[in-house]
């Protein structure tokens, strides 16, 4: 079901109208009403987002919704994710295009092409199943965010390219993610998703954001001064829906690595983790409007383990999970859950030499319940205490339907609107669409 949100803004304008029509024998009473309608009608300043989110809240929570699940059709992927989007559309609710990035101007530019017709097919087919169209538009120049979005004319021709691009494609919205902002950048973001919300009218307004890590979890000592590039309230009160990047998650959380150091332990998105962010989230953001974001990828890692933790992690490159079993296959390995609720392995690659080279070749001791995807790195722990050497080895981990799994069920617990896949390419677990499905 597509979901489309009305303001308080059509509401009142439907009863005013309704109301001229019977007032023109009295004068006194249409002033009233004139009045009252301006206040209605002005632009919601921007110190009553507070209000605005617990009104918007509100009236949401009013209404019978359905979980909603969205997903971000990669650019550099089109032909198997816009086939993926296709095949499942009848799980999903909105599909996000990840189309758009902004040029130097605040012009957009479309990098997936939508023009093409692998596109067309799929939006096509989506609108025929009541599936929302919410293009991205994906901005991460630091610097020019801060000097377009803090210039009310450049601000506003942002705006107008925008809902200009919303238009010409006939979407229903469009996705904002626009991240590496500046601390001081945060009020002028604020300000932007207000007049880009009037501007789009009902149309949707999504909004993109990173995850936000307890400062207690992300911080040894807090800092006195501590600021956010995102004013959750706000954001809380212009968009219509808010996507929360919950992956990426790595060594985030510095007590999460603590009582976790048994074991190598880089997750893309822990569940206990996940339960944090959202925990926060939802403080000053109306849960109905949060849409989880969960991963359908993982990484690879080169890990260098030192006498009685692992002490570093080199990113080598992304990866689906198709292609992490695969690997597993060559080196006679068997996956396994890990501590965080996704699947890793660890091994030694072929081209190495010294110490490393001991742990693929030698029978060396490890604890008897070691899972099978960590007795690699049982052994390389094991040689580095005996040895008081830095060792390295490989790990592969990722997300598959089990973990997606454990988000959506956290997803439904928390209350959220619903949640949201990145990303949708043809290569994640096949298994997460028959999850989806119980949802």
């Amino acid at each position: 079901m597509r979901k489309h949100l009305h303001t308080h803004f059509h509401m009142h304008i439907q009863n005013y109208s309704a109301f001229l029509r019977s007032v023109f024998l009295d004068a006194t009473i249409f002033f009233i009403v004139v009045f009252v309608m301006s206040v209605f009608v002005a632009p919601f300043p921007f110190e009553d987002a507070k209000a605005l989110a617990a009104s918007s809240a509100a009236s949401a929570s009013s209404e019978a919704t359905t979980f909603q699940v969205s997903g971000w059709i990669p650019y550099w992927q089109t032909t198997k994710g816009t086939a993926d989007a296709r095949r499942h559309l009848d799980v999903l609710t909105e599909i996000n295009p990840f189309a758009f990035v902004v040029k130097e101007d605040g012009s957009l530019r479309d990098l997936a092409d939508l023009k093409k017709s692998a596109w067309k097919r799929l939006i096509k087919s989506a609108h025929s199943k009541d599936v929302a169209v919410v293009p991205t538009v994906m901005w991460s120049d630091t610097e020019n965010i801060q000097n377009i979005l803090s210039n009310p004319s450049l601000r506003q021709r942002h705006i107008e390219e925008i809902v200009s691009m919303v238009k010409k494609g006939k979407y229903d919205g469009v996705d904002i993610d626009y991240e590496g902002k500046k601390s001081e950048t945060k009020m002028f973001y604020a300000e932007f998703l207000r007049e880009l919300k009037l501007a789009l009218g009902s149309k949707i307004l999504s909004c993109t954001i990173e995850a936000r890590t307890p400062p207690d979890s992300l911080y040894a000592i807090i800092p006195a001064d501590l600021r956010y590039a995102n004013d959750y309230v706000a954001i809380g009160a212009y968009c219509d829906s808010v996507k929360i990047m919950a992956y990426d998650q790595q060594r985030a959380d510095i007590k999460l690595n603590s009582s976790k150091k048994g074991a190598p332990y880089i997750p893309v998105a822990d569940t206990d983790w996940v339960r944090k962010v959202v925990a926060l989230a939802i403080q000053t953001i109306p849960k109905e409007k949060i849409m989880l974001g969960i991963p359908t990828y993982g990484r690879e890692w080169e890990v260098t383990v030192a006498p009685d933790w692992f002490k570093q992690y080199k990113n080598l490159q992304a990866l689906n999970p198709e292609a992490a079993l695969g690997f597993a296959k060559d080196f006679n390995v068997t996956p396994s859950r890990n501590s965080a609720g996704e699947l890793s392995f660890s091994y030694i690659p072929e081209y190495v030499s010294g110490l490393a080279a001991v742990v693929k070749s030698t029978n060396i001791p490890i604890p008897a319940n070691t899972p099978s995807g960590n007795v690699v790195a049982a052994k390389a722990l094991a040689l580095a205490n005996a040895t008081g050497q830095p060792i390295k080895f490989s790990l592969m981990w990722w997300s598959d339907a089990e973990a997606v799994r454990q988000k959506v069920e956290l997803a439904k617990q928390f209350g959220l609107g619903g949640v949201a896949l990145f990303k949708i390419d043809g290569e994640e677990d096949e298994g997460i669409w028959y999850v989806l499905e119980d949802y």
